[in-house]
């Protein structure tokens, strides 16, 4: 641990769970700030620009401001730039994330690329049958992660990728992912923190999508038992984690710090 010169953290499930903190996680991620670490956010979240999580974060108590948070949405904004310049995008999911947009062209129809964000109301029937016309008439998919489900104060909800697996089957394509598990997502993280990947530590709930995935881009993977963490899913698992914590507010010991 004594290489380690930033923290990457999943929000939800680690952090917050419905925005509001998980016990002991204010004062760790004050601790690992204090101890001159590099900290990245790095969410999947889809339904809110960097700017309002931020927000919500710091009103929660946690030292955060925009520039340290990386969505998906951003991350997928940067993607439509370089590898579809141009692109007239459909655009699948809820919430108001235009700001992190960008300059992306979004449409109703006759889309070049069809984007999926995550679920809620926005994503009902047919918004998806919309998509898969769309599909069907030779546009790409592009979709901001593969979660299937999320934790909420009311329990798991589900996710996008559960419909994505649909459209993928149904309309015979395959998806470009920009999220995690993304390795360009983590890569981007890195870069913005200007560290190597054996240089980082990856703090998430999502065995598959935080952690592993963070291990195959060279960081080191740290899994919570806290959000989405369920025993059974971690049994099953394509590997295994590098650290296994009850919870982020224990990361500080792990990196031989003490709560200031």
């Amino acid at each position: 641990m004594a290489s380690v010169r930033a923290v990457l953290i999943d929000i939800d499930g680690v952090l917050t769970v419905s925005w509001k903190p998980l016990p002991g996680a204010v004062a760790a991620l004050h601790a690992v700030r204090a101890a001159g670490l590099g900290v990245a956010l790095v969410t999947n979240t889809t339904s809110r620009t960097r700017a309002s999580i931020a927000g919500t974060l710091s009103e929660a108590g946690f030292e955060v401001g925009a520039r340290d948070v990386l969505t998906a949405p951003v991350a997928t904004a940067a993607h439509l730039a370089e590898h579809f310049p141009g692109a007239r995008c459909l655009l699948l999911g809820s919430g108001d994330i235009g700001a992190d947009l960008g300059d992306v062209t979004l449409v109703e129809e006759g889309a070049d690329v069809v984007v999926l964000g995550g679920a809620g109301p926005g994503l009902d029937y047919a918004a998806l049958n919309r998509a898969f016309a769309e599909l069907q008439r030779g546009a790409r998919l592009v979709a901001m992660h593969r979660n299937l489900y999320w934790r909420t104060d009311a329990g798991l909800q589900l996710d996008s990728g559960a419909f994505l697996l649909g459209l993928e089957r149904a309309a015979r394509v395959r998806a470009e992912v920009t999220g995690k598990p993304s390795r360009a997502f983590f890569e981007t993280a890195l870069a913005r923190l200007g560290v190597a990947a054996e240089q980082a530590l990856m703090v998430g709930d999502d065995i598959e999508s935080d952690v592993l995935a963070a291990q195959r881009a060279g960081l080191t993977g740290v899994l919570v038992k806290t959000g989405k963490y369920q025993p059974e899913t971690h049994a099953h698992a394509s590997g295994a984690p590098d650290h296994v914590l009850d919870s982020f507010a224990d990361v500080p010991e792990l990196l031989g710090l003490g709560l200031v």
